[in-house]
This record gives C-alpha cells, structure tokens and sequence, in this order.
C-alpha cells in the first residue's frame, strides 16, 4: 500500500475518532439533573429538577420523581410551573420525624407533574423546596421518569457507583455537604409543609438554578477533544489528499 494511502486512511479514522467522541458527549447533556447538585446537611434547600427532552419527534409530557424513603424529608414545598399541574403523594411513616415545628409522622414519597408540554431541544426546570435535609447520608437520589408524547418512558432510577463509569440512564442525586461548607446556600426558616392535594402551576416563571452538574462538565470536557480530534483529522486527510495529488 502506497504511503498517500496510508496518510489517507489514517486522515479518515482521525475524523471518525473525533465525530464518535463528540457523539458519545452528546447524551450527557440530555440526563434529568438535580441542580445545584449539592446543598448542605440539616439545613432547607430548594433545587430544581432540569427535564431536556431528547427526543427529536415527541414531546416530555410527564415527569415522576420518587423522594428517598430511607431519608425521609419532612417538608416539601413546590414552586408552580406555568402550564403544569402538580401532584404529591404521601405516605405515613413507621418511625415519626421529629423537626423543629414538631413530630412529623407522614412525608411526600413522590411528585408527579403533568398537563404540560417539553418541546425537542427545549428543557424545563421543576422547582421543589426540601428540609431539613438528613445529617446522616452524604447523597440522597430522586429516582424519576420521564414519559414522551409517543408513550416511551425513560427510567433515571439507575444508581452511580464510585469508580464506575456513568450508568446510561442515571437517577439524579443531590450531595450532602457539611454544614456551613461548600455547597447551595440554605434558605432561613422553615417553609410550609408539604400539600396533599394537586398543586397547579400558576403564573411564576420555574426559577433557573445557577451550577451545573459533574456530567455536563465531564460532557463538556468530551466534547471539546472531540471536536478538536475531528478538526485534526479533516486537516490532516487535506493535507494527505495534497500530497496524493502531487504524487
């Protein structure tokens, strides 16, 4: 084999190297997050749920979010979301909670919002206040499901393990820090306790949470060295496409 086509070929793996790492960067951006994905032990913290709909034909119409049981959390507050409809299922608990404002003996177990639409290419945010959040566990995972206008269900319930590769379809986790270390700022005193009726969203805009998570930033990361690896490759099979013409 001539030496032009070996720096021909070379050219086009190089290329496909870097198209394949920019592809595989994509479906991290794509997860369902917690954000900010950390916030302090034993204070108040509200997070948002960030839903992209991934699909390129259907539409995110539903969203489920399972609250840990082994942590129970004794207050939970939704911020409306215009054009959904919010609903809390509670549970009662064997072991009472004993707070602040006193015993808590029921907690939210999951929120289910429906009613409204998450174009492709478009995300929404789902704002939840929670507290006070456990001073024994170091991350508390919300496993949820998102259902699509063409009835398929993708099921973030899958659990990271540490040394592991990202599981494709993660549940989103919120990190425990230290009182009064890094983490989100929790907000004084405590908020309403949970409804137990349907909660609609009314005029207020979802509140836009600021800090992304570690994948998108791993994701980000990728994808650049995937571009640049792709850049490198086409300029390379130029370059290699000269020399072949001048042989």
């Amino acid at each position: 084999m001539s030496s032009s086509r070996i720096r021909g070929r070379a050219a086009s793996v190089a290329a496909l190297a870097g198209a394949t790492v920019v592809l595989a960067a994509v479906p991290a951006f794509a997860h369902v997050t917690v954000q900010p994905d950390s916030a302090p032990k034993g204070g108040y913290s509200t997070v948002a749920f960030k839903v992209p709909c991934e699909e390129d034909n259907a539409s995110t119409v539903k969203l489920e979010v399972a609250l840990p049981t082994d942590h129970p959390i004794a207050s939970v507050s939704i911020q409306p979301v215009p054009g959904w409809t919010a609903k809390v299922t509670t549970a009662k608990l064997k072991t009472p909670l004993k707070t602040d404002d006193g015993t808590v003996d029921s907690a939210v177990t999951r929120i289910t919002w429906t009613g409204g639409r998450i174009a492709p290419g478009q995300f929404q945010q789902f704002p939840v206040s929670l507290g006070p959040l456990p001073d024994d566990a170091d991350t508390l995972t919300f496993k949820a499901l998102q259902t699509y206008s063409n009835g398929d269900v993708v099921r973030w319930i899958e659990i990271p393990q540490a040394g592991q590769p990202e599981p494709q379809n993660p549940a989103p986790e919120l990190k425990l820090t230290a009182a009064g270390g890094d983490g989100a700022a929790a907000p004084t005193g405590s908020p309403a306790a949970a409804p137990a009726a349907d909660t609609k969203g009314g005029t207020a805009q979802a509140a836009a949470s600021g800090g992304g998570s570690s994948s998108d930033d791993t994701a980000r990361a990728l994808g650049v060295a995937g571009i640049a690896v792709g850049v490198i490759g086409v300029g390379f099979g130029v370059f290699a496409g000269r020399r072949r013409s001048a042989d």
